[in-house]
């Protein structure tokens, strides 16, 4: 037990450092202390009680989520050297940006891949609880409907403006991930602790996967400007990629980093938490 607590503790005291590095504009740093954070939770995960299919699961989708944070400390370390190829895109042969802008676009596809396979994992491990006959399932239900709603009408806006089955090829993972996730929370409420660990989670993941849907959208509909540009794109694409759009990217970066963080572990420690009180019940 003190194991499986003390791992709870670093893996607190990680997300904190990741998120406060993410503010300070140091993105390495961040990406060291996320992957930090999610090791130390998986190896609360495996060292804490709970029903076996339900501690496995959750387990995998940690792990999943780490691999994925570690991978992007991989990239990030690798593309150091590389900084700045964006910011002086417009002198730069089209050909090369295009092929630049396409391994980027596959190592955003390989990411959200990856997280959607944590959060059906983890998906797995909420819905593996047993259901407890609450009504307040019904508001996790209608949360998630709202959720959705909000989603799809952000996403709506892309598939008038872009090849419907070029874009869903390009986003289908984030998508996936996005959808599951809401999915689960509809139906968390049914399993939740009594502290709706659970729940709160979930949202806070559906909001993170939403957010990797949008990124990724994002860079493609660049990609496709530029492969098959407009009139006078061209000369837009490179004031909007050599120019801030955020006035404080480090504190939307924070937030990021805390949405996704605070979502992984209030997940795992729901999952667990309702499984020993459904034992003990």
């Amino acid at each position: 037990m003190r194991l499986s607590f003390g791992l709870l503790v670093a893996s607190v005291a990680a997300g904190l450092l990741s998120v406060a590095a993410a503010l300070l504009a140091m993105p390495a740093a961040s990406l060291q202390f996320g992957l930090v954070m999610l090791l130390a939770l998986l190896g609360y995960v495996l060292a804490s009680r709970g029903v076996r299919r339900v501690r496995w699961a959750v387990a995998a989708g940690i792990g999943l989520l780490a691999v994925v944070a570690a991978v992007r400390l991989f990239w990030y370390q690798e593309q150091v050297d590389e900084a700045g190829w964006l910011t002086y895109g417009q002198g730069v042969a089209k050909t090369s940006m295009l092929a630049r802008w396409q391994e980027m676009i596959d190592r955003e596809r390989l990411a959200a891949l990856g997280l959607a396979l944590g959060v059906l994992c983890l998906a797995a491990g909420a819905l593996a609880l047993p259901s407890r006959g609450r009504r307040r399932g019904v508001a996790t239900t209608v949360l998630a409907l709202l959720l959705l709603a909000w989603f799809g009408l952000s996403a709506a806006r892309e598939f008038g403006r872009y090849p419907l089955i070029d874009l869903l090829g390009a986003v289908w993972p984030a998508l996936l991930a996005a959808l599951v996730a809401m999915g689960a929370l509809a139906l968390s409420g049914w399993r939740a602790d009594r502290r709706w660990l659970l729940p709160v989670g979930l949202f806070l993941l559906s909001l993170g996967a939403a957010r990797a849907y949008s990124d990724l959208a994002g860079v493609w509909s660049g990609w496709w400007n530029l492969a098959e540009p407009a009139d006078g794109v061209v000369l837009t694409l490179g004031v909007m990629v050599s120019t801030p759009t955020e006035d404080f990217p480090q504190v939307s970066r924070a937030i990021e980093a805390a949405i996704a963080l605070a979502g992984a572990g209030l997940v795992a420690v729901g999952a667990l938490r309702s499984s020993r009180e459904a034992d003990a019940s």
